[in-house]
């Protein structure tokens, strides 16, 4: 009789667990059963934006996430197919209705200076530190409408070591960081105009120049492409630049530099030559 009693317990038991079992794989099967909210989403060999594209689906279309590489989820998508997306691009708050190449991309912007490092002074001493996070905002702001991924390397005046800065771009998987500076002359009001910096030959260069390309309604001087031993993109393993925008101690530069449309027409015109080199090598 005890016998039967156990039995039938331990068959109770094993069928609660099964049945509990079989409740939390399905929750995490329902949760990761997602509904990709734009069109035209490209499905990627490998979890990077310059993989080969080996499909697409749109709006409305079901996929199901089967695990997460940092920035990138690998799905199964039309029932049977597996390849890659971009995960931020699966979140159903994304205001992007078309996907893109700039949607595909994580980009690292770096507001110079930042804490107890002011950067360049004004004749004013107004400190560059202000005017390099809010140029690395708007940038971010207008890249996020396209979809993409930012990562800041500062969001507001605090201190960020030099090697911090490249080692989170290589942290993230991103696939550009832009440093964002404005320079300084040894004696005031000598020197004037916007610089281009890279550091290493090919894609880095190849980046500088789509951005310089679009740098053409600033009312400043653009003093073209140039390489800059600076550590952010020296020691940077993904395509980086650093943009000097204006004079700091230049009276009529720091005029335009504190001033939103000025700030609003450069962004503008960085965007763009984002764009462009997104465009032309992915």
């Amino acid at each position: 009789m005890h016998f039967k009693i156990r039995n039938r317990r331990g068959f109770w038991v094993t069928i609660l667990v099964i049945l509990g079992t079989e409740l939390v794989i399905g929750t995490m099967l329902l949760r990761n059963n997602v509904a990709v909210p734009l069109n035209q989403l490209a499905i990627k060999a490998a979890p990077t934006p310059t993989s080969q594209t080996i499909g697409t689906v749109n709006r409305g279309d079901r996929v199901q996430i089967i695990t997460k590489n940092r920035q990138w989820a690998q799905v199964v998508y039309q029932q049977q197919k597996i390849g890659w997306v971009p995960n931020w691009l699966l979140n159903k708050h994304s205001q992007v209705k078309t996907a893109s190449k700039l949607a595909e991309t994580t980009i690292v912007l770096d507001p110079g200076h930042g804490g107890h490092d002011s950067g360049a002074l004004a004749n004013s001493n107004q400190p560059e530190k202000k005017y390099t996070l809010k140029l690395a905002q708007q940038v971010a702001s207008n890249l996020q409408k396209s979809g993409t991924n930012v990562i800041m390397t500062r969001t507001k005046d605090h201190t960020v070591g030099l090697k911090q800065r490249p080692r989170l771009a290589a942290a993230q998987q991103a696939n550009l960081f832009v440093s964002f500076h404005f320079d300084s002359a040894a004696t005031p009001n000598s020197g004037t105009g916007f610089t281009t910096y890279y550091y290493h030959p090919g894609a880095s260069k190849q980046l500088a120049q789509s951005i310089n390309n679009q740098l053409g309604h600033l009312g400043l001087e653009n003093k073209g492409v140039k390489t800059g031993d600076y550590l952010v993109i020296r020691d940077n393993s993904v395509p980086a630049v650093l943009l000097e925008m204006g004079y700091m101690n230049n009276d009529l530069d720091f005029k335009r530099i504190k001033n939103p449309n000025y700030r609003k027409q450069a962004a503008a015109e960085i965007t763009a030559g984002i764009k462009e080199y997104v465009n032309d090598h992915y």
